[in-house]
């Protein structure tokens, strides 16, 4: 049997579900290509609604958007919540716990199926920490998974969709700490020692 689980470097898989949208309308089949197509999307599941480190996490994904936008990117938000549940939460302003009128779709994975699909469901059937950047194909590019108490950083998804935008255009790779800005790798033996000759003392 193939195994359809999420990995770094095949399409991510596909779903349809209900979710609450920027204007607060429920789409009752909000599907995952259809969605993100044209664009390189990030997906992020957390664990639920009206929890603790996850309004955090969702407030600053929304503070961020324009960044993820002028990317080319499409955010997703994910948990094993009800779409009513999703919708009480941005509903309740910050100051009771809520992540108020946040613009990122919330799907709804309460038959938890797109969590065993992301292999991020835990033992408790709630989803952890999963973090999934596609690219405009879908194929999955980056992935990463925090367990329950570990906040993740926006900074870090940001800078991992600049380096792949940085090698698409490029061809150049991205050492380790790359920014914005900084120089790239030439993937050959003579691009690695011209960089570590240039760099190795700063990594």
């Amino acid at each position: 049997m193939q195994d359809t689980r999420a990995f770094v470097g095949k399409v991510a898989p596909d779903f349809t579900a209900k979710a609450i949208m920027p204007d607060n309308t429920i789409e009752l089949s909000f599907n995952l290509k259809n969605y993100t197509k044209g664009h390189k999307a990030v997906i992020f599941f957390y664990p639920l609604d009206f929890t603790f480190v996850c309004p955090s996490e969702i407030i600053a994904f929304n503070n961020r958007l324009g960044e993820f936008s002028s990317r080319n990117t499409k955010l997703i938000a994910v948990s094993v919540d009800s779409h009513f549940s999703h919708l009480a939460w941005k509903n309740t302003p910050n100051n009771k716990g809520g992540v108020g009128n946040i613009q990122i779709p919330m799907v709804s994975d309460i038959n938890k199926e797109i969590s065993c699909a992301y292999n991020v469901l835990n033992d408790d059937g709630i989803s952890l920490r999963g973090t999934f950047l596609l690219d405009e194909l879908s194929i999955i590019r980056h992935l990463l998974v925090n367990d329950l108490p570990l906040g993740r950083s926006v900074e870090e998804t940001l800078r991992i969709i600049d380096a792949l935008e940085f090698h698409s255009t490029n061809g150049e790779v991205c050492p380790a700490g790359w920014h914005k800005g900084d120089e790239g790798m030439t993937p050959s033996q003579k691009g690695v020692a011209d960089y570590l000759t240039s760099n190795a003392d700063k990594l």
